[in-house]
This record gives structure tokens, C-alpha cells and sequence, in this order.
């Protein structure tokens, strides 16, 4: 009796993870299209020498002038097909999570701090895939005018390869990319699921899918601004260290990141490429959430 009881419970719960994969999968690429420009806005910031760039907008004249306006999706081939990756393994390992907590709890609301340590498992189980993803992202982004060093994602990761291996290469930063996604993405879903339950408290006669688009875009466009808010030193830690020379790198390690930013700039330069970041926040991250809840709407 044990077992057939068990054996549809199982299929339900594998044919529920595959759904928020196609579901994550959605609102990762979504998230790519709306958010590209600001990335690489972002990441030029973050990673050019001294003097290069006044601010967000002396890198947007120049990009358009020296590369045109395709210039601000160099390289989106990788999140393209990464970021949909990676925000299905987010979406899914933390929508995994919730359920694990509704069973546990017998049905009762999970906390606050119980849903931070979804986004949390998710973040960190998302860390090992989105490390190399960015990377390679990272280096083809911030490949300027004669600069042919890399003709492709695949020439990158071969380059990257040779050059630094697994860990000293393709997997160069995962230390603050773990801590980035895990930190990150526990503020990023529980800032979510408290606006939800809010919404949910304050009209009592509705359920989750009532909520309408545009309010799950402003929801998911606030969990973003918690995010960045919350990590973005990281993330500038992480961009060092993934656009150091990989056969002559300049720093041993984060620690290293950190003291040479804090000699150069001070507490500025953990916030470089900061502005295009939270410009970004708003629509990348409410169009990520409104695509997924869309997509799981109509297909559940």
C-alpha cells in the first residue's frame, strides 16, 4: 500500500520540478533581452582601467560610436542560453524548497526566514552553474574594438581553458559568485514572497494567481532593487576577478579584489556600474517574475 501511494506523489513532484524548469527557463530569457544593455553597461564600469569611462552614460555614447548599438549585446549568446539555465535552476530548486517547507509545516505559512532559506539553496545550488556562464559572458563583454582575443563563447571557454584550467579559469570567481547567489537570491525570494503575501493579506477574497501582471512586475522589480542592494560590493569583487589577466592575473584572490579597491577608491569603488545595475533592477527582475508566474499560470 506504501508504495502505491508513494509512486503517484513521486511522478507529481518530477512532472512539477520539469514545470518550473521550462517555467525558470521563460523568465530567464526574458530576463536576458530586457536586461543585456544594462549588464554591459554594468560590467564596463566595473572592469575598465581608471580613466576610461567618466560614468554609465560616457559608456553608452562611446559603445554606440566605437560599436554601434549592437554593441550593447556582445556576448548574449551565453546568458542567453546560461541565464535561461540559470534562472530555471533558481526558479526550480527554490519552488523545490517551498514545497519541501509546505510539507514540513503541514500546510502553515512559511516565514520569512523560511523562505530566504529557499532563495538561499537555490542560490548556492544556481552559484556552480552561473560562475563559468558569467565568465565567459564577462570577457566577451568587455572585448573592445580591435580586440579579437575571443571569436565566440565556445573560443572563450576553449582560451579560458587552456590558459587557467578548471578552477584557475572557467570556474575563476565562484567563490563570490557563491556568496553573491546565495545571499543574493535568499533576500531576492523572500522580499518577493513577503510583497505576494502582503497583497494576498490585505485582499483577503483573492489567491495567488489573481494577482495581476503588472503588480507582479513592480513586486519582482523591488526584489531586485533588495538584491542588488544588499550584494552589489560582491558582485564588483567577482567582475575584478573575472576580467583579471588569466596568464598574468594581478590578484591572488578576493581579499586581494577588496584591498586593492579599497586603496584606490575607498567605498566608491565597491560601487562602480552601481547606477545601470539598479536601472536595470526594475524591469529585468519584474519581467523575470511576471514571465515565470505567466508561464506557470498556463501550464499548471
Amino acid at each position: 500500500m506504501t508504495i502505491e501511494l508513494e509512486e503517484p506523489i513521486l511522478t507529481q513532484e518530477n512532472t512539477q520540478v520539469y514545470k518550473d524548469l521550462f517555467g525558470g527557463t521563460i523568465g530567464g530569457i526574458t530576463q536576458v533581452l530586457v536586461g543585456q544593455p544594462f549588464d554591459t553597461v554594468k560590467v564596463r564600469l566595473q572592469s575598465a582601467p581608471e580613466g576610461t569611462y567618466t560614468g554609465a552614460l560616457d559608456v553608452v555614447k562611446k559603445l554606440i560610436a566605437n560599436e554601434g548599438p549592437m554593441g550593447f549585446y556582445k556576448g548574449t549568446l551565453t546568458p542567453l542560453i546560461g541565464v535561461g539555465a540559470c534562472v530555471s535552476v533558481q526558479f526550480s530548486v527554490n519552488e523545490f524548497m517551498k514545497r519541501y517547507y509546505d510539507r514540513a509545516l503541514d500546510g502553515q505559512a512559511l516565514s520569512l526566514g523560511q523562505y530566504f532559506n529557499c532563495g538561499a539553496v537555490a542560490g548556492f545550488a544556481n552559484g556552480f552553474l552561473a560562475s563559468p556562464i558569467e565568465h565567459i559572458r564577462i570577457r566577451l563583454q568587455t572585448q573592445t574594438g580591435a580586440d579579437k582575443s575571443f571569436s565566440g563563447p565556445i573560443g572563450c571557454a576553449k582560451k579560458v581553458y587552456q590558459t587557467g584550467g578548471l578552477m584557475q579559469g572557467i570556474f575563476k570567481g565562484i567563490g563570490p559568485t557563491l556568496f553573491r547567489e546565495s545571499v543574493g537570491l535568499g533576500i531576492y525570494f523572500a522580499t518577493y514572497e513577503a510583497l505576494i503575501s502582503k497583497e494576498l493579506e490585505k485582499k483577503k477574497d483573492i489567491v495567488r494567481t489573481d494577482i495581476p501582471g503588472w503588480k507582479l512586475c513592480a513586486f519582482g522589480g523591488l526584489s531586485g532593487y533588495a538584491l542588488w542592494g544588499g550584494i552589489y560590493p560582491v558582485d564588483v569583487v567577482k567582475s575584478k576577478l573575472q576580467t583579471d589577466s588569466l596568464s598574468k592575473p594581478t590578484y591572488r584572490g578576493s581579499l586581494s579584489v577588496v584591498r586593492d579597491i579599497w586603496i584606490r577608491n575607498g567605498i566608491k569603488g565597491f560601487y562602480k556600474g552601481f547606477v545601470p545595475t539598479i536601472l536595470r533592477a526594475a524591469p529585468a527582475n519584474g519581467a523575470t517574475f511576471a514571465a515565470f508566474e505567466t508561464t506557470m499560470r498556463m501550464i499548471n
